[in-house]
């Protein structure tokens, strides 16, 4: 018997994984997400994977407790096209952005770096940072 499993659309798999990326940075259980909206963490889990779609309401809801616009959640979705000042449409391919974030260290120098509060220190650390990928690229 084949079974009919349907696949989950990319839109509500890129804003479960948008859920899932906001919810790390805040350092926020599955399980404490899941209290606030008054539904399981299995239910976090199956919004996060694209398995269940988000309705409406709820994703706004969420968009409350993340602390975050609802638009946050659609941002770089797949099929999301920016027009250049020539008219012409480009991808918007920033999915590097949201694997970053998705790490540990990712996270971790995200983290602490938001807490550093000296614009000209952050300019720094960005000057060094990039000047130390370049330094990977020269190998």
């Amino acid at each position: 018997m084949v079974e009919n499993k349907k696949k989950p659309n990319p839109i509500d798999i890129h804003v479960g994984s948008r859920i899932r990326l906001r919810r790390t940075m805040l350092g926020m259980s599955q399980e404490k997400l899941g209290e606030s909206l008054g539904i399981t963490f299995q239910q976090i889990q199956k919004y996060e994977k694209g398995t269940n779609r988000v309705g409406a309401s709820r994703l706004q809801n969420i968009s409350n407790i993340l602390t975050v616009p609802v638009s946050f959640f659609f941002e770089d979705a797949p099929g999301d096209n920016i027009v250049d000042a020539n008219g012409m449409a480009e991808a918007s391919n920033s999915n590097y952005v949201v694997d970053f974030l998705s790490s540990s260290e990712g996270l971790q120098l995200n983290r602490a770096f938001v807490k550093i509060g000296d614009p000209k220190v952050r300019r720094r650390i960005v000057e060094l940072v990039k000047t130390l990928g370049a330094e990977g690229d020269a190998d």
